[in-house]
């Protein structure tokens, strides 16, 4: 593994802070960013079923020259497959997909299970997004609940496939639902967190049960009328004077990323720039006054990117309790 920073997780397993995402990365760009991370000195690849391009990611890892085992590899259990007779089939899927014959870490992907398609030929979009009959919405398996999903998951780590199980997009409710039903508590929780998505109680809530953080985007996204984070002045300025003291340029990404990873938390930046993949691995160091600064953002305002009820097709659940889904006709489904 790199020389990074790394983090302990609960179970023992070591897990680079800083991972390289591939969310929203086009098809065709996936394997030369990966190869180019590897070879740039990281060794966490953050990957999910859904994303569309874990096939490019395997042809990426091969074309590094660096071991399997050298490399922590994160991928996640899309929702058609949570239905306990699926949860096996799903990991198999996502093994072939990566050429692995194992995952370092295995995430529900979100506490939210859709319908399998009846039909045996259906699509990989059919598969991945059944619709309902409205043609509107995600067609929604309201029989599955997360503890159903979660016991599969704990059965996983008996088969050598799997070194570490959590999840993503959970909310303490979530988590204690299942911890409440098995006993087991997830390894990690990945989630959106950036300056305007503090999560404050969710991520001390996840301390206190030594639930690893992972946050994805970090640096925001780019939603249409939104300034985007590193625009903020505040963030700027902050990378301007690290700039001056370091002798070397500091982006608003860096102070981002930098910000990010405080407390211990893990960040995965996507990116498929040579240039930026590099600057995003670079660890920069904040001091309380800045992070506090940053941190400042977002108690004026939040803004959450990824919200489900707004994707196409719909999603008609609350998972969030944002006050864009608090008209969805269902919630999510613990089974405690």
């Amino acid at each position: 593994m790199s020389d990074k920073a790394m983090i302990s997780l609960s179970n023992g397993l070591q897990m680079p802070q800083i991972g390289l995402g591939t969310w929203l990365s086009k098809p065709n760009e996936v394997k030369n960013a990966v190869t180019h991370a590897l070879k740039s000195g990281y060794r966490h690849i953050d990957c999910a079923k859904v994303y569309g391009n874990q096939g490019e990611v395997a042809d990426g890892i091969e074309a590094s020259g660096v071991k399997r085992e050298d490399i922590f590899i994160t991928s996640k259990l899309w929702n058609t497959w949570h239905h306990p007779s699926k949860v096996a089939e799903g990991l198999e899927d996502t093994l072939k997909e990566l050429k692995t014959t194992y995952l370092d870490l295995y995430l529900i992907h979100f506490p939210v299970s859709f319908a399998w398609p009846e039909s045996p030929k259906a699509s990989e979009s059919d598969l991945l997004f059944p619709l309902a009959e409205d043609g509107v919405h995600v067609k929604l398996d309201l029989q599955t609940s997360i503890v159903d999903t979660w016991k599969e998951m704990v059965k996983l780590l008996n088969t050598g496939k799997v070194k570490a199980i959590g999840v993503s997009n959970f909310e303490i409710e979530h988590l204690e639902a299942i911890f409440k039903a098995t006993g087991v508590a997830p390894t990690v929780n990945q989630i959106e967190r950036h300056p305007l998505c503090l999560q404050t109680d969710l991520v001390n809530y996840c301390n206190s049960k030594n639930i690893h953080v992972t946050a994805y985007s970090p640096l925001g996204n780019n939603l249409v009328g939104e300034t985007k984070i590193v625009d903020y002045p505040e963030v700027k300025e902050i990378a301007a004077k690290l700039s001056k003291q370091s002798g070397e340029t500091v982006d608003p990404a860096q102070v981002l990323i930098a910000w990010g990873a405080v407390g211990g938390i893990s960040v995965i930046p996507k990116s498929v720039t040579p240039s930026r993949i590099d600057s995003n691995f670079k660890q920069v160091k904040l001091s309380e006054e800045d992070f506090n600064k940053i941190t400042e953002l977002g108690k004026n305002k939040t803004v959450r990117y990824n919200v489900p009820v707004t994707y196409e097709p719909k999603w008609n659940v609350n998972v969030f309790n944002t006050e864009a889904e608090k008209s969805c006709a269902h919630g999510i489904i613990l089974g405690v």
